[in-house]
């Protein structure tokens, strides 16, 4: 099971750790965003810390309706305690875990400033 918790801004938000190939790690805090089909985008800033390789690009339609591509990188994260490898889209916002990520799994939100957030698998 994955806790998080709502963010003062009303964004539900968990924890994620980062591994790269040679397996360094990062701690980052992540979005959750239902509208986004991917599974997780990080900024460059962080792409390039963690040296991580690219592997293509991807096209993506934005909430507004515009078309565009992101640089695809690959990368693990620890997943509901288990290594999982998935693609990274290059995007700067704040990291934001997509559908595809919580494909799966039960998500429920009490959705008021410091709820919690909880991501269990669906059995």
């Amino acid at each position: 099971m994955i806790h998080g918790v709502v963010s003062r801004n009303r964004e539900a938000t968990i924890s994620l750790v980062i591994v790269n190939e040679s397996r360094q790690t990062k701690l980052i805090t992540a979005v959750i965003d239902t509208g986004y089909t991917g599974f997780l985008s990080l900024p460059s800033e962080i792409i390039t810390e963690l040296n991580l390789s690219w592997t293509g690009i991807d096209r993506g339609t934005l909430g507004d309706g515009s078309e565009v591509t992101f640089d695809v990188y690959a990368a693990k994260v620890i997943w509901d305690g288990e290594y999982r490898d998935i693609p990274i889209n290059e995007a700067e916002t704040d990291p934001l875990v997509g559908i595809s990520l919580l494909y799966g799994y039960d998500l429920h939100i009490q959705t008021v400033e410091g709820g919690s957030v909880t991501i269990k698998r669906i059995e």
